[in-house]
């Protein structure tokens, strides 16, 4: 006879096999890639308007999700994207404890991507929340440098704040594979896919795929030299490692292609939202 220590992780996930079956959780999910797409689109949207000399700035997710809120019916558009942010969020959870939706399957590494990414989506979401409860207040998300700063407070916190960076390195690299290989077109369903659609999914993706590992790849790269220089104002965020690139020679240059990359991916995340296999 099982005890209630063991009934009780059954139950929870039966009743996750039993909510991943309804409509319910496919519209969410659905929804969340949209919301994924909006604020990539933004953030990209924002930087190439900077390279190209159209004003236009340097933001990360947070200032994506405040340029939402100072649209017309900027609250209400913020409400649907909080409720996107939410959905993708759940998603990738239930992915990651069950191993699988309705229509696909994650090896184990997959699994533990999905568990960072819905963690680091449920913080997204807690972010635009805080910013409709706050009716335009400042929030309180810190910035890379001063989390990397609270962290070597911690015992080991060098320790933490380098693994950080490896591990944002392997998600770089992840990246890049997934978008080089194309490796992208397995989880989606191409087959219903007429054949222009199937070529700009293809070449969306491919784009979007490279320049989210060129940004994970220099947040991870200056997490790992904070970590080991021991400071922490060298710790950047996806805002700084755009920062970082305007700052090189050639920097609007660079600095557009990445963030016409992450412009295709948020285009690429829109229409994975109808093909994504859930």
């Amino acid at each position: 006879m099982r005890t209630p220590q063991t009934a009780v992780p059954d139950s929870a996930r039966a009743a996750g096999e039993d909510f991943v079956q309804t409509r319910a959780f496919e519209i969410l999910s659905r929804v969340g890639f949209v919301a994924r797409g909006l604020v990539y689109g933004i953030i990209g949207l924002l930087a190439l308007d900077l390279a190209t000399g159209h004003g236009g700035k340097i933001t990360n997710q947070q200032g994506a999700l405040r340029t939402v809120e100072h649209q017309p019916f900027g609250h209400v558009l913020l409400a649907l994207v909080a409720i996107g942010l939410g959905g993708y969020s759940l998603w990738r959870l239930i992915r990651a404890a069950l191993g699988h939706g309705p229509e696909g399957t994650d090896s184990g590494l997959e699994r533990l991507g999905a568990l960072g990414s819905g963690i680091a989506y449920g913080i997204f979401c807690a972010i635009a929340v805080e910013l409709l409860l706050s009716s335009g207040g400042s929030g309180s998300s810190a910035n890379a440098s001063k989390t990397a700063k609270d962290v070597f407070a911690w015992p080991a916190g060098h320790w933490l704040v380098g693994a950080a960076g490896l591990v944002t390195l392997g998600v770089g690299a992840y990246q890049l594979i997934r978008g080089a290989r194309r490796k992208f077109l397995d989880d989606s369903k191409t087959d219903r896919m007429r054949p222009a659609v199937k070529k700009w999914f293809t070449v969306l993706g491919t784009v979007g795929h490279i320049a989210r590992a060129v940004v994970f790849g220099l947040v991870g790269v200056f997490l790992v030299k904070a970590a080991i220089d021991y400071k922490a104002n060298e710790a950047i965020g996806l805002d700084g490692a755009l920062a970082k690139l305007y700052d090189r020679t050639y920097g609007p240059w660079l600095l557009g292609i990445v963030a016409a990359g992450l412009v295709a991916f948020g285009v690429f995340s829109t229409i994975e939202a109808r093909y994504r296999k859930i």
